[in-house]
């Protein structure tokens, strides 16, 4: 006790702030489902290029170009509905991680198929 009786600890007010707690685990979701997004549209148009130029050269007209042309108009069609995907995806607010993946690994497979074929009709671009 110091004199005049008053205690000597000393009361120290801490300011508790409420500290923002991060969810790496959807960060991370957020960040790849941009990520896949990002890359759909690179591939879209790539895409929406090499058909141009099948039409551009007259190669379209030809068995080789026709084929290649439904090849890459459906490639096409299937990347617009996974442009819709990943859209529906980003505005669930948990989506399901089994769910996700599934759509990850399509995209996925879609993406890679349509970056072979827009290779390949350049490839027959460059032949001719």
């Amino acid at each position: 006790m110091a004199p005049g009786g008053r205690s000597l600890t000393v009361t120290v007010q801490s300011a508790r702030c409420e500290t923002p707690v991060i969810q790496l685990a959807r960060a991370r979701e957020v960040r790849r489902l941009a990520e896949y997004q990002r890359r759909t549209r690179q591939v879209i148009d790539a895409n929406k290029r090499a058909l141009s130029r099948l039409f551009q050269t007259g190669v379209i007209y030809s068995r080789v170009g026709a084929r290649l042309g439904r090849d890459l108009l459906l490639a096409h069609q299937h990347l617009l509905k996974v442009g819709d995907l990943l859209t529906r995806l980003s505005e669930m607010e948990s989506p399901e991680r089994f769910d996700a993946q599934s759509v990850y690994d399509e995209v996925q497979a879609l993406l890679s198929r349509t970056t072979a074929l827009t290779a390949r009709s350049e490839g027959v671009l460059a032949r001719r």
